[in-house]
């Protein structure tokens, strides 16, 4: 089935990001960032030599691509209650980052902190940020959140960042989504590529819970834009998942024990892209 034409065609974002097919991105998960709950005075410095480690193991590891996010907030914030700490820390964990691999590099900023993000990525010279929530809205664990994209579009091109991506998830997890309960995934998808995203993401319920390929098929079936896995990818699901998706976000299973809170594990970063080239030559 072809999708609804509902733009004029533009370049394919994921293949101007990257320079291979089914391309996978490393997720960083910073600890708690200064004005969080969790955040217990640790000197900022130790946080951000963290993400330099973790980002030079999956950088060695052959990872196409880099997300950092500010995962350990939690409860996080409203998109409108992100404070000034917030971006500050980000971007400053985002700059060493890049300082340290060359590997392409994106931003989280949750809870769909989309606006903050763009200011991240313009100031760190990053290139894409993952919304959470693009367009509609849905029920979060932050109360009810509505989709970004028109004031989020508007200020990524009055900051000069029409060359960071979005990444938009259909179907986001760690919510309910009875407020589009009578629209299914293919018409949400076909509404976030009308409101400009530029990549797609299918996703499982909650952080590494597996993405149903049937999922990324009803997503695919209403865009023209790439769509890549947002969860639960692991080596034991790339042959299945990659040939159904354009690529991957991969956070919880490239950790030590598979636990999101614990730095990068090199031997699992190597088990994942070993399944992942299989895929790709076999293509």
């Amino acid at each position: 089935m072809t999708a609804p034409q509902v733009l004029p065609p533009k370049p394919d974002a994921l293949g101007e990001l990257f320079p291979v097919s089914k391309p996978v991105i490393g997720v960083i998960h910073l600890a708690p960032l200064p004005g969080a709950p969790r955040y217990a005075g640790a000197p900022v410095a130790e946080i951000y030599a963290a993400a330099v480690r973790d980002a030079r193991t999956l950088a060695a590891g052959g990872i196409d691509g880099i997300m950092v996010e500010n995962a350990s907030d939690m409860p996080f914030a409203r998109p409108e209650d992100i404070g000034p700490e917030t971006v500050a820390a980000l971007t400053a964990a985002c700059v060493e980052v890049r300082a340290a691999v060359d590997t392409p590099l994106g931003i989280t900023c949750v809870a769909n902190g989309v606006i903050p993000g763009l200011a991240v990525a313009k100031a760190a010279g990053a290139r894409w940020v993952r919304a959470n929530q693009w367009v509609n809205a849905y029920v979060a664990n932050e109360g009810f959140l509505n989709g970004p994209a028109p004031a989020a579009a508007r200020y990524r091109a009055a900051i000069g960042a029409k060359d960071v991506r979005i990444l938009a998830d259909v179907h986001v997890k760690f919510g309910a989504h009875a407020v589009t309960a009578d629209r299914d995934i293919s018409e949400q998808a076909t509404d976030a590529e009308w409101f400009d995203a530029d990549v797609l993401i299918a996703t499982g319920t909650r952080t590494g819970s597996p993405t149903r390929p049937q999922e990324v098929d009803e997503v695919r079936a209403g865009t023209n834009l790439p769509v890549v896995v947002g969860s639960g990818l692991g080596p034991d699901q790339v042959d299945s998942l990659l040939r159904a998706a354009d690529g991957a976000i991969v956070g919880q299973w490239l950790k030590e024990d598979g636990l999101w809170w614990n730095p990068v594990d090199p031997r699992r970063v190597e088990r994942l892209m070993t399944a992942v080239y299989a895929v790709r030559e076999a293509r």
